[in-house]
């Protein structure tokens, strides 16, 4: 499947990059996602061949103005959502916005059945439930159905 944008209102889903106009490498690293450069080049390649094996769709949420990458945010073909912001921008919504909008693509665009998270703190269950998720079970899995 060829990557797709989606446009969140005050922020933007592109699939990530690292070319001669945009690095998205930079964001990736200081989000604490990838180690090093090279750790984050290797990133973004394998996120644009999961596009292409349709295993995962993911985007760089990207500020609307700047293009500038504040974060990522995955769902996979089995329905399973993963979403990080940079510290810096956390606790202003960012999150729960491009989560809705993955939501709305899973389910209208992929026909998914239900979408889970697995939120690692406090925050990102805070979001889940925003979006409509509800814990599920022990293991920390929230599940969120159309």
């Amino acid at each position: 499947m060829e990557a797709v944008e989606i446009n969140a209102g005050e922020f933007y889903l592109r699939q990530l990059r690292a070319d001669d106009r945009i690095d998205d490498r930079v964001a990736l690293v200081g989000g604490g996602l990838c180690a090093d450069l090279d750790a984050a080049g290797a990133h973004i390649a394998e996120r644009a061949d999961q596009w292409h094996t349709e295993e995962t769709c993911s985007w760089a949420v990207c500020d609307q103005l700047t293009g500038t990458a504040v974060g990522e945010i995955a769902l996979t073909n089995t329905g399973e959502l993963d979403c990080w912001i940079t510290p810096d921008l956390r606790g202003k919504g960012i999150a729960t916005h491009a989560t809705a909008a993955v939501l709305r693509f899973g389910f209208g665009f992929l026909d998914l059945p239900l979408i889970t998270a697995r939120p690692p703190d406090d925050a990102a269950r805070r979001v889940a439930a925003k979006c409509g998720f509800t814990a599920e079970g022990p293991l920390g899995v929230w599940t969120r159905l159309r």
